[in-house]
């Protein structure tokens, strides 16, 4: 069969999902900006060093030097707090600790929210608790000792105190939705993959119990012409002895589908196979997909043709979500002893490995390939636009 048809349209594209990225995998916009942080809050704890006591403020105690090595351990440290936050955070306390002993803090600790905000993002709760705790009493015991010339110990305490737990709560509350998020995530893609094989296996069910009747019908035929006609008899058994075998491999492949005991809707239409690929080009049109096709295969399995018909309607219907306006052309072809399945479109090829991969299209399409121990392969095309290439052996499996 061949058929070359073309059709335009317009329609918007699809949205593009939001992807979550590791905490570590620091964006260079983000590096800059942390780096920007680490040099802001060295050259404050430098001014620091050079402040003298007041009636008021007990000022900076210690030589100059170790001013200066002090806000360096406070300040420098954060340029790379979203690598190693746990160990940022140890450096900036222990820094922290020395400056409140010699008087050189003038704020409620902002360097150490800084730290805790990416130890509670992105370090496992047991770890980044005990990264708060141990930042809460260290610097809590400095105070204390520091009390004689600091005064309001309380008060210090507890503002120190508040502004680190909340920067720590914001980042581990940040972290378990990011953690909820991908389950989520995982949860709906295996869903979906169940879904998939569960179609498939019903529609595989409708292609069987029509080759069983038929055999029925056959061996009927070939039981009342066997004395009388016995090469009529004999062609009916042919027919019998390939239909069982085709209906065999197909009934091999539910058998591999059906891991689970999910309901199906019970009102899927039976299949039109390559038939209703002129339908599903009129489909495309009303969406405004410019629609060509070239087909060049006949007599294959029923299965067979099936498996080929629901892979270009899940390509086509990804063109139509993902790469309006475009043009589509599909070709199905043989290759040796293989059908070879070619959809490509002429859309903004980078669309989505992201976007399509978080779809059901693309699962579908790669379960019904592995069915019949196929290829498959989707990606950007090198001349430009999006391209799904599938190979599937004509007879049996590999």
């Amino acid at each position: 069969m061949t058929a070359t048809v073309g059709l335009a349209r317009t329609g918007p594209p699809g949205n593009v999902g939001a992807v979550i990225d590791s905490v570590r995998r620091t964006p260079w916009p983000l590096r800059l900006l942390d780096a920007a942080v680490a040099i802001i809050v060295t050259a404050v704890y430098v001014h620091f060093s050079s402040v003298e006591s007041t009636a008021t403020q007990a000022g900076f105690t210690g030589p100059a030097w170790l001013g200066w090595v002090i806000a360096a351990a406070v300040g420098l440290p954060l340029a790379v707090r979203r690598r190693r936050p746990l160990a940022v955070l140890t450096l900036v306390v222990l820094g922290l600790i020395a400056a409140t002993l010699t008087h050189m803090v003038l704020e409620p600790y902002l360097a150490a929210a800084c730290a805790l905000y990416l130890v509670g993002l992105a370090e496992p709760l047991k770890y980044s608790a005990a990264g708060l705790a141990a930042a809460l009493v260290g610097p809590g015991i400095a105070i204390v000792v520091a009390e004689p010339v600091r005064g309001n110990t309380v008060a210090t305490v507890s503002v120190v105190w508040l502004v680190m737990g909340t920067s720590w709560a914001i980042g581990a509350g940040l972290r378990q939705r990011r953690a909820w998020l991908r389950r989520d995530a995982e949860e709906r893609a295996a869903q979906a993959l169940i879904d998939q094989r569960l179609r498939i296996a019903r529609e595989l069910h409708d292609v069987v119990a029509h080759s069983m009747a038929f055999t029925v019908v056959k061996a009927s035929v070939a039981a009342h012409l066997s004395e009388e006609r016995p090469d009529e008899a004999g062609k009916a058994l042919r027919v019998i002895e390939s239909t069982t075998r085709t209906a065999l491999g197909e009934m091999r492949r539910i058998l591999e589908v059906l891991r689970s005991s999910t309901d199906l809707d019970s009102d899927l239409a039976p299949p039109p196979g390559l038939a209703g690929l002129p339908d599903l080009v009129d489909t495309a049109a009303l969406a405004g997909v410019r629609t060509t096709m070239d087909i060049r295969v006949k007599d294959l399995p029923e299965g067979l043709e099936l498996t080929i018909f629901r892979i270009i309607q899940e390509g086509v219907t990804n063109v139509v979500k993902h790469a309006a306006p475009a043009t589509c052309h599909v070709h199905v072809g043989h290759h040796g002893d293989d059908v070879r399945v070619v959809i490509t479109d002429d859309g903004p090829g980078r669309r989505a490995l992201a976007t399509a991969a978080k779809g059901h299209g693309l699962i579908g399409m790669r379960e019904r390939v592995a069915l019949y121990q196929g290829s498959f392969s989707a990606g950007p095309a090198a001349e430009g636009g999006f391209r799904v290439a599938v190979s599937l052996p004509v007879f049996g499996t590999r």
